[in-house]
This record gives structure tokens, C-alpha cells and sequence, in this order.
């Protein structure tokens, strides 16, 4: 049997709508679609960039938690209201997965608060 751990960020999202921010199955970790939110202090950038540094530092530290690092995402998601916005967040998404390289898909969707600029979903297979 496979066992299954959950991982909370803490967000009043995670309690609210009955989610976690990743779960641990074997050696592959699921991180929920994660926003540009700081979950400590729940402040959000205006800045579509920060906000793409902010989702990636919050899963990074789920995956760590689960007790992997960013240089395990195998499958990362990019949901953007404005398409556009997209090309700001180029420098972050270098700085983050240059060396990564993981498969990716943007899409443009709408998200759940107007403030929100990019939601981000990554799936991670762990070195075990």
C-alpha cells in the first residue's frame, strides 16, 4: 500500500476550500495550483513577477517539506488571467528552473481573487 502524506502552507485557503498544498504519494509529490500570496502575513505584490517568485518560493518549500527541492519538478503549470503578464515572469521562471527544465503548459485562466496575477502547479518525482 502506498502511503499518503499531506502538506498544509498554512493559507486559510487550504482549511476553506478542503485542499492541501501538496500530497506525497511514493516518490511523486502533487503541489496544488499556488498563488502569489505570502501565507504567513496573507500580503499579496501587485507586481506579476513577485507574485511568480512568491507561488515558487511557496513550493519550494512544500517540496522540501516533502523532502525534495524545486530541482525535483518534473511538470509545472502557469495559470495567468492576462496572458500578456507572462513574458514579465521570464527572469523568475530562468532563475528558478534554468537548470530544471521541467515540461510546462501556460494557460490563460481566471482566478479566484482579481489581486491574483499567476497560479502555479507543479508535480516533483523525488530521488529517493
Amino acid at each position: 500500500m502506498t502511503r499518503r502524506r499531506v502538506i498544509s502552507s498554512g493559507s486559510d485557503y487550504e482549511e476553506t476550500y478542503a485542499y492541501a498544498r501538496a500530497v506525497v504519494v511514493g516518490d511523486r509529490v502533487y503541489v496544488s495550483g499556488t498563488t502569489g500570496f505570502d501565507y504567513a502575513t496573507m500580503t499579496i505584490s501587485d507586481d506579476v513577477a513577485e507574485q511568480a517568485d512568491q507561488c515558487l518560493t511557496t513550493i519550494d518549500a512544500a517540496l522540501r517539506e516533502a523532502g525534495g527541492s524545486i530541482a525535483d519538478v518534473v511538470r509545472v503549470r502557469y495559470l495567468l488571467p492576462d496572458g500578456t503578464d507572462f513574458a514579465a515572469c521570464g527572469p523568475v521562471l530562468r532563475r528558478w528552473f534554468g537548470e530544471v527544465r521541467p515540461a510546462a503548459t501556460m494557460m490563460v485562466a481566471g482566478l479566484l481573487d482579481p489581486r491574483m496575477k499567476i497560479e502555479i502547479e507543479a508535480e516533483a518525482v523525488l530521488d529517493l
